[in-house]
């Protein structure tokens, strides 16, 4: 079984900053791909991060020059450090990773996500 957990959301003022963090636990064999997605009101769960196991990202047009996406692979962790938030970067922010268990299958497993909220 693997676990994804999250933590370091909260409140912050528009144009503050916040680092999520998420770790990943349990019978894991490998990870490949990890990212970050997020689900604003009434609005459609979005990609906003991605990492592979090889270090190259993507990120959405929206958060391009304020996120950063980055992991550490002897933890199985992949952070986000937010700069420079918007009231518009309101969602629930959602951890995914590809991971390879040690049964053999691989999956897509997602964390319960964390919310974040940018207002004043």
């Amino acid at each position: 079984q693997v676990q994804l957990v999250e933590s370091g959301g909260g409140l912050v003022q528009p144009g503050g900053s916040l680092r999520l963090s998420c770790a990943a636990s349990g019978s894991i064999f490998s990870i490949n791909a990890m990212g970050w997605y997020r689900q604003g009101p009434g609005k459609q769960r979005e990609l906003v991060a991605r990492i592979t196991s090889g270090g190259n990202t993507n990120y959405a047009d929206s958060v391009k020059g304020r996120f950063t996406i980055s992991r550490d692979n002897a933890k199985n962790a992949v952070y986000l450090q937010m700069n420079s938030l918007k009231p518009e970067d309101t969602a629930v922010y959602y951890c995914t990773s590809n991971i390879r268990s040690k049964s053999g299958g691989r999956y897509d497993y997602w964390g319960q996500g964390t919310q974040v909220t940018v207002s004043s």
